[in-house]
């Protein structure tokens, strides 16, 4: 991930070199060059984002294991509450994720 980081900034640094380059001589970007840095930013770009995606998905994600932590503690403590009393321990819940207890 920190390699195609590096080649996406490395891209963008030689896009917006050859725009300076091109400001300052009052000259043009050679197009086919320009297509080809463009096409390979966008690549680059895609691999990241599905390389992202697929971390994400991995049964080790630290996310994933957070969230079914938190689903298995709600599983063992909603045995112990009736219908009303989870109810009120939702609403407490609830409360402090809005800021509404101290």
């Amino acid at each position: 991930m920190i390699t195609l980081q590096s080649e996406i900034t490395a891209i963008r640094d030689q896009i917006a070199t050859a725009d300076l380059q091109r400001q300052a001589t009052g000259g043009r970007i050679d197009a086919a060059w320009f297509h080809r840095a463009r096409t390979a930013l966008r690549h680059k770009q895609e691999r990241l984002a599905r390389f992202k995606e697929h971390i994400r998905s991995l049964p080790g994600d630290r996310q994933e294991r957070k969230q079914r932590l938190k689903d298995a503690i709600i599983e063992v403590l909603r045995a112990d509450y009736d219908d009303d009393e989870w109810r009120q321990v939702l609403d407490e819940a609830h409360d402090i994720l809005e800021g509404k207890v101290a």
